[in-house]
């Protein structure tokens, strides 16, 4: 699932923060989860690949920011001495 598609699911705009696709993931989690009167599997099933997809896209660009600050404070260091930091 693309991040557009993700953000959409959860009715999320395109900036924002970790904390706030949380947030809007319980919400809809406590809206649409099966074992609710009103619930819906299917929709539930939509807004945990989205949710997953987002998280997933946070944590990848928090790695490759950190490498990129490692980088730019030490550029001499070797990948090895990196990841020792």
């Amino acid at each position: 699932m693309d991040i557009r598609k993700a953000l959409e699911i959860l009715g999320l705009p395109s900036l924002v923060t970790r904390r706030e696709i949380k947030e809007r993931y319980r919400q809809l989690a406590r809206r649409y989860h099966p074992d609710r009167d009103e619930g819906d599997a299917a929709r539930m099933g939509e807004i945990n690949r989205a949710y997953e997809t987002l998280m997933e896209y946070v944590e990848n660009f928090r790695f490759r920011f950190d490498e990129e600050e490692i980088n730019r404070h030490n550029p001499q260091a070797s990948l090895n001495d990196k990841f020792k930091m």
